[in-house]
């Protein structure tokens, strides 16, 4: 069937891309990892166009338009425009957002935080961070849900939590990888509260200053993550585990930039084999809150 061999090419894209937490994971029920996977290629794709090569802003915002427009075609339901290699992903993404009813609305905001990566390289305050965390990460925590069958408030504000923390998580171990490119997500209100001097990022260097914001946001983060444990706990199945385990790495990154005093210059923090070790015994004896 051409939606089989669309969901298969979905999977290897996928599985072809690193990733910090597990995409389509074995530890998810079996039928929903192709429209994980769906939903992945959409996504990876247009960060993609935000964020890779050489092209223009401009240009950058052309292709993730046109991505919207095969989006919403994808959701009418009409076959895609054009023979690309990437029409496969709108064949498995049409398929899936009609099988698990999906709201196109999470998918075009998704691709409103991936155009405001394009013309937005800082971030004033905490709450704006936010909003752009409830974009770009928090559909496809909601996302995820759906799929499995869950249509809940109280989960999809845990799962909220969780996912903006798991970003947020992210920017401070690429805290340089992100300045090499422009981009700062530590809130300047908060480099200014903390007489960080943003030079000292150009000459890779981790001052007490800088600790002291890293040391703020990491907190906030934290809070973050344990306000959304209890979503690990509201769901069935296999789904129960990715999530313990998907929350377990993230607190773990954090556990790793605290321990080497956020000097990410030195050492970018990343999760290894005795981690793997250490996530796999906490998920199996995790404990409700």
């Amino acid at each position: 069937m051409v939606a089989d061999a669309a969901y298969a090419a979905c999977l290897r894209l996928a599985r072809q891309h690193y990733e910090n937490f597990p995409v389509a994971s074995r530890l998810l029920p079996a039928e929903a990892r192709p429209h994980i996977a769906a939903v992945y290629a959409f996504a990876r794709i247009a960060d993609d166009f935000a964020d890779e090569g050489d092209r223009s802003d401009q240009a950058r915002l052309a292709l993730l338009d046109g991505w919207r427009e095969h989006l919403h075609r994808a959701a009418a339901g009409q076959a895609p425009a054009d023979a690309s290699d990437q029409s496969a992903i709108f064949v498995a993404l049409g398929e899936t957002m009609r099988r698990c009813s999906l709201d196109v609305t999470l998918f075009d905001d998704l691709l409103s935080a991936f155009k405001q990566d394009v013309v937005t390289k800082r971030y004033e305050t905490w709450d704006d961070l936010l909003d752009y965390c409830r974009r770009s990460a928090n559909p496809v925590g909601r996302l995820v849900l759906r799929i499995a069958g869950y249509r809940d408030r109280q989960l999809d504000e845990w799962s909220d939590a969780v996912c903006t923390a798991l970003q947020l998580a992210n920017f401070w171990q690429d805290l340089e990888i992100d300045w090499r490119k422009g981009r700062l997500y530590v809130p300047l209100s908060m480099v200014q509260a903390s007489n960080a001097d943003l030079r000292d990022l150009g000459r890779r260097r981790m001052s007490p200053e800088w600790q002291r914001a890293l040391a703020d946001v990491t907190a906030r983060t934290r809070a973050l993550f344990d306000f959304g444990r209890p979503v690990a706990d509201g769901v069935r199945g296999r789904l129960r585990w990715e999530l313990r385990a998907t929350w377990l790495g993230g607190m773990r990154i954090l556990d790793r930039l605290e321990r080497e005093r956020f000097d990410v210059f030195r050492r970018r923090p990343k999760l290894g084999m005795s981690d793997m070790a250490a996530i796999t015994w906490h998920t199996l004896w995790w404990t409700a809150r």
